[in-house]
Parts: structure tokens; sequence; C-alpha cells
């Protein structure tokens, strides 16, 4: 039974299929990513062609000799307002659903998302009091991510210390409780003080919708150094995932430390996802729809399940980006409406057959 069991965690004897069960449906995962990305940098109010985008696209590519056709005009839309957009996107939705899926895989638990553990109550928090008390600072000094980040940093210490302290039932149930009574304990704090301080409330909102609108190279290039990082880890540790699905003795008995690993998992999910909430506020439900989906179609295997996580969640956010900015053109929705209205009825099919899940 232990042989059968390392078979089924490992993969031990599938070599033979793995172009078409792996490579195929990655492959498939990057196209629709860079469909995705097209999509975002063509769709705006300034029309710009698809072959003028692709041209100044390919002129960034070393020894092709590739000439972008754009008016200078029409280089600064592409270049400073849409192509900032879509990587930030593509980064926040990529990291969010790989999250999710690890979320998923290590508490064994189909309702996890990244932002368990008092994730997104902490970055509420955070920066909520950044834009009540921090005045003129906020935008010279990126106050609000940073508030943010260490909010849902800390929230997320403080339910693994509390779940550690707990340890009577499973580590996982211990530490789902504890970011459930750190989550409504920072939430009641944050409602507090919007309360005592109502003229920031539409500005608060507006960050926990969530919103890419105000985009701009310098946060991509906040958020990517962590987001690359955890999503490196997570990818690393697809295979152990796979394992820990089996039980945690049976894991045990086939020489994974356990502990070890969900820590290493759980914290660098935690770190992504807060560096992704840090800049773009509380996007909910791209790490459940995007996982599932992907799990509904092509099995349970986190080796497969993680890579399109991480291409498809990319994707998705940056499709919902481009319907958050035009169905209501001029104005724009914020995106965390548009994977909420998404995301409820995928919600409420995964609650109902989550006792399927393993």
């Amino acid at each position: 039974m232990i042989a059968d069991t390392r078979a089924k965690a490992t993969g031990e004897g599938a070599t033979s299929v793995f172009p078409a069960r792996r490579t195929l449906p990655i492959a498939y995962g990057a196209l629709f990513l860079i469909g995705s990305m097209l999509v975002g940098l063509l769709i705006g109010p300034a029309h710009l062609g698809l072959d003028a985008i692709v041209r100044a696209l390919l002129s960034h590519v070393p020894f092709l000799g590739v000439r972008s056709h754009l008016s200078q005009s029409d280089s600064a839309i592409l270049w400073q307002l849409r192509a900032p957009r879509v990587v930030l996107g593509m980064l926040v939705g990529g990291m969010l659903a790989i999250a999710g899926a690890s979320y998923q895989g290590v508490f064994r638990n189909p309702l996890a998302d990244p932002y368990l553990l008092g994730i997104a109550a902490g970055a509420g928090l955070g920066a909520t009091l950044a834009i009540v008390y921090g005045h003129g600072a906020v935008e010279a000094y990126d106050l609000i991510p940073l508030a943010a980040f260490a909010g849902a940093a800390g929230g997320a210490t403080c339910s693994y210390l509390l779940g550690r302290s707990a340890m009577a039932g499973s580590n996982t149930a211990s530490l789902i409780l504890a970011g459930v009574t750190v989550m409504s304990f920072l939430t009641a704090i944050q409602t507090f003080v919007q309360q005592q301080h109502a003229e920031s409330l539409q500005e608060v909102y507006s960050w926990i919708l969530g919103r890419l609108d105000t985009a701009g190279w310098h946060d991509v290039g906040l958020v990517a150094p962590y987001i690359g990082v955890s999503a490196i880890v997570l990818l690393l540790h697809r295979r152990a995932l796979d394992v820990l699905s089996v039980g945690d003795e049976e894991a045990a008995s086939l020489g994974i430390n356990v502990n070890r690993t969900r820590l290493v998992i759980v914290v660098f999910a935690t770190i992504g996802t807060a560096a992704a909430v840090a800049i773009s506020g509380l996007i909910g439900f791209v790490g459940i729809i995007v996982p599932h989906a992907i799990r509904l179609v092509l099995g349970p295997s986190y080796r497969l399940i993680l890579p399109l996580a991480l291409l498809g969640g990319a994707g998705f956010l940056v499709l919902a980006d481009v319907i958050a900015r035009s169905i209501l053109s001029p104005a724009e929705l914020p995106i965390g409406v548009v994977t909420a209205f998404f995301g409820a009825p995928f919600f409420a099919v995964i609650l109902r057959t989550s006792r399927s899940f393993r």
C-alpha cells in the first residue's frame, strides 16, 4: 500500500504521458496569458491597433530589427499607461491564484483562499490607518502600500502564533480558526477607525474594492521581487503538495517533513499575497476561481495546477481589469466588483461540491 501511495503522490510510472498531460496544458495557459496581455494593451480610449502594438513590443526584442510605428503620444499611452497596468495585473492575478492553490493544498480545504490567516483584514487595517493618519506623507512615501504590507504580514503572523499555541486539534484546523479570530478582531478595529473618520470613507473603500488604475512602473518594481521569489518557491514545492494531499502520516512515511514544508508554503504564499494586496487592494475570488477551474478540467495534481494557476490567474485578472475599465467607460468599475461578480456564483458551486475535494 505504501508503494501505491508513493506512486500516486510522486507520479512514478507517469513519465510516458508527461508531454501530453502537462506541457500541452501549460502551453495553452501561456497562449491564454499572451492573448489576455494583448487585449489589455489594445483596449482603451485611444485606438492604437493590434499590428502597431505587436510591432512596438517586438521593437524591444534585441536582434529582431523591428521598428515601432507608434507616434510619440501613442507610445507614451502604451508604455506609461497601459503596459504597467497590464503587467501589474499579471503579477497580482498570478500571485493570488497560485497562493490560493497552495493554501487549498496545504490545508486540504477547497474554500481556502489567499486572504486566509487575517491577511486581508491586516492589509485593510494598515491601509486605513495610512489613509486616515498619513495625510501629506501618503503620496510622497508610498505609505499606503507599506502600511498594507505590514498589516497583512502582521495579521498572518498573529494568526500563525495563535494557531501554534492551540495545537490540541490538527495543525491546519488550528491555523484556519486562528485566522478567522484575527480577521474578526482586525476588522473590528478597522470599522472603529472608519467610523471616527467618516471623511476618509470614500478613499478607504476605493482601496478595499481593488484598483489597478493608478499603476505605474514604480508599483511594478515594488512588488515584482516579492511576487517573483514567492511564486518560484511555491512552484518548487508543487510535488510536495501532491504528497501532502495523501495525508500527514503518509507524507511523513514518504520522507516529507510535514511541519517544515507546510510552514514554508504558508510563509511564501503569505508574503506574495501581502505584496500583491499592498499595491492592488483587496481583489477577491481569484484564488478560488482559477485553481478550481483548472482542477475541474485537468484533475487534482498540483504539479499541473500551480503553474497553470500562475498563468491563468495572470490572464484572468488582466481580462477582469479590461472589463472594469470598459463597461462604464469613461468611468471605471472597481476591479474587485468584477471578480466578485464572477467569483460569488463559482464559490457557491464549489461549496456544494466540496465533499469531493481531496
